[in-house]
């Protein structure tokens, strides 16, 4: 019994010409925080190579990255200690000014670093008011050993494109950032869908990997993680018996069922619900009854396979991992993330 997370690099450089034609002129920022959407560092060196700038949520993430490659880092969780900026100077990070604790850390320096500053423009998570963001560009302006590399803000509802707080943030942050050189404003679906937010600088996250910010699968990128798993067993059902935990599924005839090598345990959704597609042979098939902790139970009444054939849960152009997270009520982000250290990963052409 085994999982196989592959990571199509010929996928990863695929999406990553995607946001570059689409932003022309613009540096890519990629996001690789949460070892890569879950993908692995080590599995994704055409955004490493690709890419203008890595960015990672916390330090440690950021150790692990400079042991790989010399590209540029933004730390975007900041620092909070002394001790943390002098351990995100040696690893030549650019580090995210997002509240004002963190000002008077960075201020007290005394060597050279290169900071973005983070403006809230209405998502009220990470971010420095416009009253902060004021005083703190007129202090960092005067000290010859902060460098600001950079200002960005975030946007709470670019995944629905019409949602009013897109523009009055985007009108927000260009009141504030008129003098600015440097910008940086749009993630996944700004990217794809709001041209006017490009700036300078684009991070794109999701759409590196294949998937889709919005609820629906994009056909302009390729799939990067093929989830799999083998059959363990075929048996038949006859009509009227149940399958899995609490007997929720009965079947309505003879119907012949696969019980495949992967369950919650690996980071199969446990909600995935009846009917969830599951790819086999190249046929769509329906998950049936609970995902248990190692298994899922698969009807492949439609097709024929034997014991040892693979299943596809996500990952390729017939079974996208926004399907299956829809068929969850969960996202893609938390799919990808979310497999367990029982899952292999390598790297495919």
């Amino acid at each position: 019994m085994h999982v196989i997370a592959s990571i199509s690099q010929s996928a990863l450089t695929h999406n990553l010409s995607v946001v570059k034609q689409l932003t022309s002129g613009a540096k890519v920022v990629s996001m690789i925080k949460a070892n890569a959407y879950g993908h692995h560092l080590d599995c994704i060196h055409p955004l490493i190579d690709g890419s203008d700038r890595l960015a990672v949520s916390e330090l440690s993430e950021a150790e692990k990255l400079r042991a790989i490659t010399q590209r540029p880092i933004l730390l975007l969780s900041g620092v909070y200690s002394e001790s943390e900026l002098q351990r995100a100077i040696s690893l030549d990070c650019h580090i995210v000014v997002h509240h004002t604790s963190q000002i008077a850390i960075i201020n007290n320096t005394q060597q050279v670093v290169n900071v973005w500053l983070k403006i809230d423009t209405g998502m009220h998570r990470l971010g420095l008011s416009a009253s902060e963001y004021k005083e703190c560009l007129s202090l960092f302006e005067t000290n010859p050993l902060v460098e600001i590399a950079c200002v960005m803000s975030h946007f709470a509802c670019a995944d629905e494109i019409d949602h009013p707080m897109n523009k009055t943030q985007l009108k927000l942050f260009k009141e504030l950032t008129t003098k600015t050189n440097n910008r940086s404003m749009a993630n996944s679906a700004a990217i794809l869908s709001q041209a006017e937010t490009t700036f300078d600088f684009v991070r794109p996250g999701i759409m590196l990997y294949g998937a889709s910010p919005f609820n629906t699968p994009n056909n302009q990128l390729k799939p990067v993680m093929t989830l799999s798993a083998p059959i363990l067993s075929i048996k038949t059902l006859q009509a009227g018996e149940s399958v899995g935990y609490g007997a929720t599924w009965i079947a309505d005839k003879d119907t012949t069922l696969a019980v495949i090598g992967i369950g919650y345990g690996d980071g199969y959704p446990r909600h995935a619900k009846n009917g969830t597609p599951v790819l086999i042979n190249g046929i769509l098939c329906p998950l049936v009854g609970r995902v248990s902790m190692d298994l899922i139970c698969v009807d492949i009444s439609s097709t024929k396979a034997s014991i040892g054939d693979n299943a596809v849960l996500w990952g390729d152009e017939k079974l996208r991992v926004e399907v299956v997270a829809n068929n969850s009520d969960t996202i893609s982000y938390e799919l990808l993330t979310g497999l367990s250290n029982r899952v292999s990963f390598i790297s495919a052409p």
